[in-house]
């Protein structure tokens, strides 16, 4: 069925994504858009990170950039606690945490 928004296939209660015929947790609706944005950029390079790890057999790089992999997911609310199960002041605080860690030059 057609939908306004672009994007994967959603189940009809907004919580989850089809991808590929697998059913993923979907981002948290209620991050402002420039938050979510900025957790995708930091999602993609850390997933990118990851692919150059990969490449190099660099374990601890590759540790380093799972991590992140994790954290960018969880403050987008894909993994975690599930983000329909939190009270609006928790899931602010998961994804502004998340930011914070993920912006922290200290981190990389």
């Amino acid at each position: 069925m057609p939908s306004e928004h672009s994007g994967p296939e959603r189940t009809e209660d907004g919580r989850y994504v089809i991808v590929d015929g697998r059913r993923r947790r979907a981002t948290d609706p209620d991050i402002p858009e420039e938050a979510a944005a900025a957790l995708r950029s930091h999602l993609m390079a850390a997933r990118r990170a990851v692919r150059e790890a990969k490449r190099t057999a660099d374990e601890a790089a590759l540790r380093r950039a799972r991590e992140r992999v994790q954290q960018a997911k969880v403050a987008l609310g894909e993994r975690g606690d599930p983000w329909w199960e939190q009270t609006a002041r928790d899931r602010t605080r998961r994804w502004r945490d998340g930011l914070s860690q993920l912006d922290d030059p200290d981190q990389t």
